[in-house]
């Protein structure tokens, strides 16, 4: 008989529904934000027995320094504002990361494309 794995679906899930919170509270509560308006929450990884969700976030904005502090600083309240819409006994923590993969993509589409065109 195979063990189930509830503990990892578990933590996608809630990951998952965090991440999809956040996005809707981003969308509701700081969309007049110039620097938040422009970000999406593009994915989400819960850690330590579910007690920690990093969140991964894109931002169109160019100044990704300002973002992730705007972010820092907005953290307690988006936490807060989690808290009311989660119908869960414990709410984890959040940390926001930058996830520049789209930009690395982009890097590496450039070289291609420098490349074809110098043959």
């Amino acid at each position: 008989m195979m063990k189930k794995q509830n503990n990892s679906n578990r933590a996608e899930r809630v990951a998952s529904k965090v991440q999809t919170l956040v996005a809707e509270i981003l969308r509701d509560n700081f969309s007049e934000d110039f620097l938040l308006a422009g970000v999406s929450i593009v994915g989400a990884v819960a850690h330590g027995g579910l007690q920690f969700v990093r969140l991964f976030y894109y931002s169109r904005n160019d100044d990704v320094k300002a973002v992730q502090k705007k972010l820092d600083d907005n953290t307690k309240t988006i936490r807060f504002e989690l808290a009311k819409r989660m119908n869960q006994k414990y709410v984890p923590e959040i940390k926001f990361e930058y996830d520049d993969t789209l930009d690395k993509a982009t890097r590496i589409d450039k070289i291609l494309h420098d490349l074809n065109a110098n043959k």
